[in-house]
């Protein structure tokens, strides 16, 4: 396979072995919260079985359990993988797909889900896909159209319109 030279190595990044580190502490963290939640729940086995936070509990020490392992063995490595993790190249082409996902997050608490994924379509696709303004405003509209058909006028099952509910003069 050919090396794509997004790809290559283009400088200095955050080390394999720092990024292991960090994610096991914080699926730790993860673990800890759980377990403990579940134990105020009800970790314990009740008359009746297993009480609401049992099974729970028993998922967040496995957890805990599993990070303390990958940092421990990240930490005591005879040699540590110094390879870079990610690249700037790298990051760049997940944050082209992470920022305009976060803004559709954010659109749809305002706007609903069939306006806010109007929105995320067309941009993503001019901004991304580098397609015509005309062509993404038409797929997304079409897109958020047969959603709103489907989910809405056939299906009967109303989808979150947004605090701001622009969709409201449609009588839905």
């Amino acid at each position: 396979m050919e090396p794509n030279a997004l790809d290559a190595p283009d400088e200095a990044g955050i080390t394999t072995w720092k990024v292991e580190l960090v994610v096991s502490l914080v699926l730790l963290m993860f673990g800890v919260v759980v377990a403990f939640k579940s134990w105020q729940l009800g970790a314990g086995w009740l008359d009746d079985g297993p009480g609401a936070g049992y099974f729970p509990f028993y998922i967040g020490m496995l957890v805990c359990v599993a990070s303390l392992v990958v940092a421990a063995r990240t930490l005591m490595a005879g040699t540590r993988d110094h390879s870079v993790f990610v690249n700037r190249s790298q990051l760049k082409r997940v944050f082209t797909v992470l920022l305009p996902s976060l803004g559709f997050i954010v659109a749809a608490q305002f706007l609903g889900l069939y306006v806010g994924s109007f929105l995320f379509i067309a941009a993503f696709m001019v901004w991304v896909g580098h397609y015509a303004w005309a062509r993404s405003v038409g797929i997304a509209f079409a897109v958020a159209a047969i959603a709103f058909l489907m989910f809405e006028v056939w299906f009967k099952v109303p989808l979150f319109k947004g605090s701001l509910d622009p969709l409201r003069f449609f009588g839905y």
